[in-house]
């Protein structure tokens, strides 16, 4: 059975920094690219960053370029969002997906950005 659960978001000041995880299982994590994906309220659901399958490449949203990093560690089939210099416009429930498993979503990570 496919599982994705994110964790790692909560509240932070503007200029802060999270680290969210997904750790997936119920598929073979290494052969699939992996997105993040965010929804802020209101708002329809927006691709953050995304990383191939060996991570050897990446792509970001204009608005989080220079800001987010997405990585990955295949041996513990866990994805990573690195979120630096925070702003309150970041905001929102983040979610990991896969492509390939498109109607696989997990409960989602809060992540506020409030002074």
């Amino acid at each position: 059975q496919v599982q994705l659960v994110e964790s790692g978001g909560g509240l932070v000041q503007p200029g802060g920094s999270l680290r969210l995880s997904c750790a997936a299982s119920g598929f073979t994590f290494g052969l699939y690219r992996m997105n993040w994906y965010r929804q802020a309220p209101g708002k329809e659901r927006e691709l953050v960053a995304r990383i191939t399958s060996t991570g050897g490449n990446t792509n970001y949203a204009d608005s989080v370029k220079g800001r987010f990093t997405i990585s990955r560690n295949n041996a513990q089939n866990t994805v990573y969002l690195q979120m630096n210099s925070l702003k309150p416009e970041d905001t929102a429930v983040y979610y990991c997906n896969t492509d390939r498993l498109p109607n696989y979503w997990g409960q989602g990570t809060q992540v506020t950005v409030s002074s």
